[in-house]
C-alpha cells in the first residue's frame, strides 16, 4: 500500500540529504514537492494546503540540531505534522454502555458487512466483549443478510435476522431487545448502503440511530476511492454524526488520500483499518504507524503488537536463555517458525521493518521456509531435541518423510550446528548484545 506516495517522499528526502543546512529556498522547494506528492495521492486540496503551511512554518522556525542532518530534520517535521493531522493518538471505542450498540454505515462496496464481522471478532479476541450479536439491517443489497449470516458462523457469533421483514428500523429495534434479553454485551448493526448518497438511505440511517441510540456510528470508507471517500464521509457526518471511521482496502494499491484527509475534514477519529481479506485482518488505526508507512519508515508499532499477540514473554525469555547458552534445539527452532508463520508471510513482515520498504519487490522464496519446516516435522521428538545423533540412515528417512533431498537435510544440520557454535563462542551476554546491537533481547 501507499507505494507511489512513499516512493515520492523517499525521493524528496534524498534530495535534501546533501544539503548542509535548511534555508528558506530549499525548504520552499521541498514543501512544494510534498504538496505535489500529496495531491497526486488524492489527498483533499484544503487538507494539503493546511498541511504544507504547517510544515513550512515549522521547518522555518526550527533550529537544526547539530547531531542530525537538514534532511532528517525536515523528515521529522513532515512526520510530526502527518501524525497530528491524522489524530495524534489511537482512538478508543466507547464500550461503557451495555449492551454497546455499534452502527456501521457507508456506501455499497466499502466492505461494511465484512468489517462488521471483523470488528466483532477483534473485540471478542481482545476481551472487550464476551457475547456479541450481529444484526442484519441491510435489506437493500441482495444476499447481504446471507453474507452476514455466513460470516457470523465463521467467527462463531450469532446473527439476528427477521425473516420477511422489510423495515430495517424494526429489525434494529428487535435486535436490541434480543441483545438485552439474551445478555449480549455488544450489538453491531450492519446497515444498508447505496452506490451513491441519496436522501432515502440517509433518512433510514437517521431513523435507525433514533431507534437504538448507538454508542458508536462508524463510517466504513474504501481507501482506494481517495477524495470521494472524504466527500462521502463529510456528508454522513453532517446527517448522522459519525463517531469515527474504519478505512478498508489498505492492503491494496491505495493512494492514501482518504487516510490522510478524512480525520481533518470530519474532525472525527480514524479508529480502525482493514489490512487484508481475512477476518483477522483488522487493526486499530495508529497515526504514528501510518505516518511511518507513508514516509517509508516501516511499521514497527504494528509489528511489535503482532509479535506480542503470538509470542508470550515467558516463552521469549526461555528462548533467549537457550540462545545465550547455545542450548536451543530443532524443537525450539520449529516452535519459533510456527509463531512467525502465524504473524504473516516473511515478505509482509519484512515490509514492516524500517528500511526494508525499498526491498518490497524482492523475490522471497517462501518455499524454503516450508522445506525447513517439513524437515523438522519429519524428525522424531528425540531427534528434534538432539537426544540422538542424526546418522545417515536417519537423515535419509527424514528426507523421504519431508519430500526433500538428503542434501537439503544436510544443509539444515550444517547451518544449525554453525549457529550453535557461533553463539557458543560469544564472550557472554554483553558480547552478544554488542554484536546484535543491543536491541534483540529488549
Amino acid at each position: 500500500m501507499l507505494g507511489a506516495l512513499t516512493d515520492k517522499m523517499r525521493g524528496l528526502f534524498s534530495q535534501l540529504a546533501g544539503k548542509k543546512k535548511l534555508t528558506e529556498a530549499n525548504i520552499t522547494d521541498a514543501v512544494s514537492d510534498v504538496r505535489v506528492a500529496l495531491l497526486e495521492a488524492d489527498v483533499n486540496y484544503s487538507v494539503v494546503k493546511t498541511l504544507v503551511k504547517r510544515i513550512k512554518d515549522k521547518a522555518l522556525g526550527d533550529v537544526v540540531i547539530n547531531s542530525v542532518t537538514p534532511g532528517q530534520q525536515f523528515i521529522k517535521v513532515v512526520h510530526d505534522e502527518l501524525v497530528e493531522l491524522m489524530g495524534h493518538n489511537e482512538a478508543l471505542l466507547d464500550l461503557t454502555k451495555k449492551p454497546t450498540v455499534i452502527m456501521m454505515c457507508g456506501l455499497q462496496g466499502s466492505g461494511k458487512t465484512t468489517h462488521t464481522a471483523k470488528l466483532a471478532k477483534y473485540l471478542k479476541k481482545k476481551g472487550e466483549c464476551k457475547n456479541p450479536l450481529l444484526a442484519a439491517c441491510d435489506l437493500q443489497r441482495p444476499a447481504a443478510v446471507e453474507q452476514l449470516r455466513l460470516l457470523g458462523e465463521q467467527i462463531h457469533v450469532p446473527v439476528f435476522v427477521m425473516q420477511g421483514e422489510q423495515n430495517p428500523v424494526k429489525v434494529a429495534k428487535a435486535a436490541l431487545e434480543k441483545a438485552k434479553k439474551d445478555n449480549h454485551d455488544l450489538l453491531i448493526l450492519d446497515t444498508a448502503g447505496r452506490l451513491h448518497i441519496d436522501d432515502d438511505m440517509m433518512k433510514q440511517l437517521e431513523d435507525i440511530k433514533a431507534a437504538v441510540a448507538p454508542s458508536e456510528i462508524l463510517f466504513v470508507a474504501n481507501a482506494t476511492t481517495g477524495q470521494d471517500a472524504v466527500t462521502v464521509a463529510e456528508t454522513f457526518d453532517k446527517r448522522i454524526a459519525i463517531t469515527g471511521t474504519i478505512l478498508t482496502m489498505l492492503d491494496g494499491n491505495a493512494r492514501a488520500g482518504a487516510a490522510i484527509s478524512i480525520r481533518e475534514v470530519t474532525q472525527k477519529p480514524l479508529k480502525f483499518e482493514g489490512i487484508g481479506e481475512k477476518l483477522d485482518d483488522i487493526q486499530v488505526f495508529n497515526p504514528q504507524s501510518m505516518a511511518d508507512r507513508i514516509l517509508g519508515m516501516g511499521d514497527t508499532i504494528n509489528l511489535v503488537k503482532r509479535a506480542q499477540e503470538h509470542m508470550s514473554e515467558s516463552d521469549n525469555k526461555e528462548l533467549e536463555k537457550k540462545i545465550r547458552t547455545a542450548t536451543f534445539t530443532y524443537s525450539d527452532y520449529l516452535q519459533q517458525m510456527m509463531m512467525v508463520k502465524k504473524m504473516g508471510s516473511i515478505k509482509s513482515l519484512m515490509s514492516m521493518m524500517p528500511g526494508m520498504g525499498a526491498l518490497k519487490d524482492i523475490d522471497i522464496d517462501e518455499k524454503h521456509g516450508k522445506r525447513i519446516e517439513a524437515i523438522m516435522c519429519s524428525m522424531t521428538p528425540s531427534e528434534r531435541t538432539e537426544q540422538c545423533e542424526l546418522t545417515v540412515s536417519r537423515r535419509k528417512r527424514i528426507a523421504s518423510g519431508s519430500g526433500t533431498t538428503i542434501e537439503d537435510v544436510n544443509k539444515l544440520v550444517k547451518s544449525f550446528k554453525q549457529a550453535k557454535q557461533f553463539f557458543k563462542n560469544l564472550p557472554g551476554p554483553k558480547g552478544l548484545e554488542k554484536i546484535m546491537g543491543g536491541s534483540l533481547w529488549r
